[in-house]
Order: C-alpha cells, then sequence, then structure tokens
C-alpha cells in the first residue's frame, strides 16, 4: 500500500488524494480566522464557510494547533477560534532543502492549490532560481 509521507498522524490518510481536501479546509480555516483578526469566530461560522460540519472544523482545529498554529480557543458566549499571529510576518531565512520541501508540497496538490498557495510557490521558485544564478 502506498503511503503518504508523514501519513502516520492521521490514520486512514493513505493517499495525497486524501490528504487534498483536508490542506484545502485547513487553509481555508486560516485564512477565514486571520481575515477575522483579532475577533473570534465561531465553529458555526467557520463551518458555513468550509463548508463541514462544526464537528470536522473542530478536529481541523486541533490538527492546526498540533501543528503549532496559534489559535486561541475561547469557549462559551462569543468565543470561538483566532489567529493569534501578527498581521506582517517578519522575513524568514530558508534553506536550499527546507525549499526544496516547501516546493515539492505545493507541487504535490497540483491543481488543488489555492491562489494564495500558488502565489508562495512562484516566490519559493523564483528565489531558488535566484539564488542559483549566484551559484554559477
Amino acid at each position: 500500500m502506498d503511503r503518504l509521507v508523514g501519513s502516520g498522524r492521521y490514520p486512514g490518510m493513505t493517499q495525497l488524494h486524501q490528504a487534498v481536501p483536508l490542506v484545502e479546509r485547513q487553509h481555508a480555516l486560516i485564512e477565514e480566522m486571520r481575515a477575522r483578526t483579532p475577533r473570534f469566530v465561531s465553529g458555526r461560522v467557520l463551518a458555513e464557510r468550509t463548508g463541514t460540519t462544526v464537528r470536522t472544523v473542530e478536529r481541523d482545529i486541533t490538527r492546526l494547533r498540533t501543528a503549532g498554529v496559534p489559535v486561541e480557543v475561547k469557549r462559551g458566549a462569543g468565543g470561538g477560534y483566532r489567529l493569534t499571529m501578527p498581521s506582517v510576518v517578519p522575513p524568514v531565512s530558508f534553506s536550499p532543502g527546507e525549499v526544496a520541501a516547501l516546493v515539492a508540497s505545493l507541487v504535490a496538490l497540483g491543481p488543488y492549490t489555492s491562489a494564495t498557495a500558488a502565489s508562495a510557490l512562484g516566490k519559493l521558485l523564483t528565489a531558488f532560481r535566484q539564488r542559483g544564478e549566484h551559484v554559477r
């Protein structure tokens, strides 16, 4: 049986086509929360926006938090979820191997990437090419 690299963390997910909906949903959740920062967004609203159930949102948020994505959870009235990251991300330096890993991940999603992911891929490839020109 073919296994998706790293899929052991999510039982039953052994093929890339099984991971794509999860990646798309999690990206949509991050974008929905980011757009509403600093306000909390209810699980119901996130479920409506992503076309899933509140329970699926809860599972996806748990996965994001486990991976280290800074999502704050507030229970009760006026509660929900919010992203606790800055609106502007400082410059980040990647090693060539890290860039290759990110590029491979985005390429694996192929036509399923969002416009934001496609933009990130373009920037990574441009940086990779520019770095290669300096090495020659």
